[in-house]
């Protein structure tokens, strides 16, 4: 009966010696190698999507946008995921030439990916309006460079 409980024990052992290698190899044959970044790279993407507002043309604005990406817009209830789609959004809003400023901001910095959110003021040169806005805009790195995952913006609430 001992030599049984021994042999039972070295196999228990054995079984997680061998469940323990496995589980260390496992992370180091996946590795992500992360884009290092700061705040003030996120921040600057901010202005570049305003620059491309700017020029008027919304190819230029789209392409900040991930090719799978939402933007999910101020002015407009539809979800829009295709390309074709935030086209349509930005051929419309551009025509009152928008530029927004950051009131408030908070980043959030992943590996490959990240989140600005906050407050935000477009005022539009055509018509004189201004608008004050909440805002999330989430980034991946491609490989390449930084593009819109998805952009929600929406007008602020009256104060409480």
């Amino acid at each position: 009966m001992k030599l049984f409980t021994i042999a039972v024990l070295a196999a228990l052992l054995a079984g997680c010696a061998a469940n323990q290698s496995m589980s260390n190899n496992a992370p180091a044959s996946r590795t992500e190698n992360c884009k290092a970044t700061s705040d003030q790279e996120i921040a600057a993407l901010f202005d570049r999507w305003n620059q491309s507002l700017q020029t008027g043309d919304p190819h230029k604005v789209v392409a900040n946008y991930a090719e799978r990406s939402i933007l999910l817009a101020t002015v407009s209830s539809k979800p829009r995921l295709s390309v074709a789609d935030k086209e349509d959004y930005f051929h419309s809003f551009l025509k009152d030439r928008p530029s927004g400023k950051i009131d408030f901001r908070y980043i959030e910095l992943g590996c490959n990916s990240a989140v600005d959110a906050g407050l935000y003021t477009f005022t539009f040169a055509r018509t004189g309006a201004v608008v004050k806005a909440r805002y999330t805009y989430t980034y991946h790195w491609d490989g390449t460079q930084w593009l819109i995952t998805s952009h929600h913006s929406s007008v602020m609430p009256p104060k409480p």
